[in-house]
């Protein structure tokens, strides 16, 4: 599983990045050695972590409502805050980039990407894989090099 193309890793920096990537060697390691109970745990807790489109689907949800409240009951002008934050997901979209992805990154929000990548490491560590190689079945038999194609149907 590549995070080469991961767009909110372009737009984070190196410092962080490299943060990042050995908090999670760390979790491994950590998980290796305190066996498959923990890796359990952390599985667990993988799934309850927030990514960072997740963040950002928040923080701009709760900015457009707030500027949409305060234009109608307190001044106009703060009806340009849904505007500008449709602008800021929009590149998010398109380019990867949001002005908050910065701090995001150096608070320590992981993108979905490298939440999964550890996700299918801690896996593989547990041995879920184990005995789903090419030309084996999960009872230890072996299957055929290629599957049957299906027959057309007229």
């Amino acid at each position: 599983m590549s995070l080469e193309n991961d767009r909110d890793r372009r737009h984070t920096a190196a410092t962080v990045l490299r943060r990042i990537d050995e908090e999670t060697h760390a979790n491994l390691h950590a998980c290796e050695a305190a066996g498959p109970d923990h890796i359990a745990a952390r599985l667990d807790a993988l799934d309850r972590e927030w990514d960072t489109d997740r963040a950002i689907e928040l923080e701009s949800s709760l900015m457009g409502l707030g500027g949409l409240v305060l234009g109608a009951l307190v001044r106009p002008a703060f009806l340009a805050a849904p505007a500008v934050v449709g602008a800021a997901v929009f590149l998010h979209a398109t380019v990867g980039w949001y002005p908050l992805l910065p701090l995001f990154r150096r608070m320590g929000l992981r993108t979905s990407g490298e939440i999964a990548r550890e996700r299918y490491a801690l896996k593989a560590l547990r041995g879920d894989f184990h005995g789903m190689a090419a030309g084996h079945s999960a009872d230890g038999g072996t299957e055929a090099a290629s599957p049957a194609r299906p027959t057309p149907v007229a």
